[in-house]
C-alpha cells in the first residue's frame, strides 16, 4: 500500500537581525502562533554578532545563519533564498507585528501572473492603511510629504519589509541586486518585476503592523546610504524602462 503523501507548508521565511533580536523574537512568536501551518521553515540571519539569543520554542524549523562580516539587505536575503525549496519565499523585517493569519488569504488569491504578494501596512497611531506607493522619482518624493497628496490607485511598487515573493519570479532575476547596499532594492526589484511581465499583487483586506525602525532619518550613515542608493536607482536603465512602462 502506498504511504499518503504528506504536504509541505509551501512557505520559507527569511529574517535578518542587526542587532535587533529584541524585535525578532515577539516576531517569531507571532509567525508561530498564526502562520505555522503556512511555513516551511525560517531562515534568521544575524548580520552581525549578538549574543543574548535563545530561541523559544516554535511550530516550524528554524535555521539561524551567523554572518562573518555584515551584508546589505539584498545580500543577505538571497543568501537565504539559496536554501529555499517552496514556492514562496517571504521577505520580512524584524518589525513587522501580525494579529492574524495573513498568509492563508494571501495565498488564496494569488494570481497566477503575482510574482510578488503584499499585505497593506500599517502603522501605530495611524487609523488607516499606508498609502500606495507612485514611481520613485524626485518630485514624487516631495509631494508625498505634502497636504492633499493623492496616492496612485495601485502601487507602481511595494516596500521590502514584507514581500511575499513567487520563487519562480525571485529566481528569474536572480533575487536583489546586491548593488544596494541598503535602501531601493525594494523599488528595483519591483521594477524588474514588472519589466519580466511579472504583477504586484497587495491582498485587499490583508494588514500588517509595522512598528518603523526609521535609521535614515536619525543617523548620518544611513542617510547616506539612502541618498547613495537613490542616485543609483535614477541612473539605472531598470528605472527608466520601467517609467516609460507606466506611462503607457
Amino acid at each position: 500500500m502506498a504511504s499518503p503523501s504528506v504536504s509541505v507548508p509551501p512557505v520559507t521565511v527569511s529574517v535578518v537581525s542587526h542587532g535587533q533580536w529584541a524585535l525578532v523574537e515577539p516576531l517569531l512568536a507571532q509567525l508561530s502562533h498564526w502562520c505555522a501551518p503556512h511555513i516551511a521553515q525560517v531562515l534568521l540571519t544575524v548580520n552581525r554578532p549578538e549574543p543574548g539569543i535563545r530561541l523559544p520554542p516554535l511550530a516550524f524549523p528554524l535555521t539561524r545563519i551567523d554572518n562573518d562580516t555584515a551584508r546589505g539587505f539584498g545580500a543577505n536575503h538571497n543568501a537565504a533564498f539559496a536554501q529555499c525549496r517552496t514556492p514562496w519565499f517571504l521577505v520580512l523585517n524584524p518589525d513587522i507585528r501580525l494579529d492574524r493569519d495573513v498568509l492563508a488569504a494571501m495565498l488564496e488569491q494569488a494570481r497566477p501572473d503575482a510574482g510578488l504578494l503584499a499585505p497593506r501596512i500599517r502603522e501605530p497611531g495611524k487609523p488607516a492603511p499606508e498609502p500606495y506607493r507612485d514611481l520613485l522619482t524626485p518630485l514624487e518624493l516631495l509631494r508625498k510629504r505634502r497636504a492633499g497628496h493623492r496616492a496612485p490607485p495601485a502601487p507602481a511598487w511595494v516596500a521590502g519589509m514584507f514581500m511575499l515573493l513567487r520563487r519562480e519570479a525571485f529566481a528569474q532575476l536572480h533575487g536583489f541586486d546586491k548593488r544596494y547596499f541598503m535602501y531601493c532594492e525594494d523599488f528595483d526589484l519591483c521594477a524588474r518585476l514588472r519589466l519580466a511581465g511579472w504583477q504586484l499583487q497587495v491582498t485587499p483586506g490583508v494588514e500588517v503592523l509595522h512598528e518603523a525602525q526609521r535609521a535614515s532619518n536619525s543617523s548620518l550613515r544611513p542617510l547616506a546610504w539612502h541618498l547613495g542608493s537613490l542616485a543609483r536607482v535614477w541612473t539605472s536603465g531598470a528605472f527608466w524602462r520601467y517609467r516609460r512602462l507606466l506611462a503607457v
